[in-house]
């Protein structure tokens, strides 16, 4: 049997507001660029640096109340916010109007954390984490935002078996 995988998970910050598109269908997507940045030293014992960029896409699903992961991103998401992105890298071809053949590199977002807190930055990594994947779940089930989510309290007396 032959198995694949084809997953991502990046945590960076965004280059910029993400961009909300309408297709010529009528679905929305979201687009926005994540930068991830790893240093080391180099043979010359000078530090160095390299910054990547990816493309995130996240397309609006219209099953979900109050717009799951694509209405934290409407809703939340802006310039220069954390966020931990999971998703799977999809390639693209296609032809620009003078007939020239581009390539893409996208990653489709299936999961998001928002590390750098809430509306206006407020938060940190340790408060504004959690609560805002939990916020688009909730969201996606009942419509709140994600501040108004309440993570169940930890039971010590469950039976775990590890």
């Amino acid at each position: 049997m032959s198995r694949s995988l084809n997953k991502v998970m990046l945590i960076g910050n965004l280059g910029s507001d993400p961009e909300i598109r309408t297709t010529t269908s009528g679905a929305r997507v979201a687009q926005f660029s994540v930068a991830t940045s790893r240093s080391w030293t180099g043979r010359d014992g000078q530090q160095q640096e390299k910054t990547e960029w990816h493309r995130i896409v996240i397309w609006e699903n219209t099953k979900q109340a109050g717009g799951g992961l694509f209405g934290v991103v409407e809703r939340f998401l802006t310039k220069g916010k954390q966020v931990y992105v999971e998703g799977e890298i999809e390639y693209r071809q296609y032809e620009d109007k003078d007939g020239v053949t581009k390539y893409s590199t996208e990653i489709r977002a299936r999961d998001m954390v928002l590390l750098s807190g809430g509306r206006d930055g407020e938060g940190g990594g340790g408060s504004g984490a959690g609560r805002a994947t939990a916020g688009a779940r909730a969201g996606a089930a009942g419509g709140k935002d994600y501040e108004d989510f309440q993570a169940p309290p930890f039971e010590d007396d469950d039976d775990l078996p590890f």
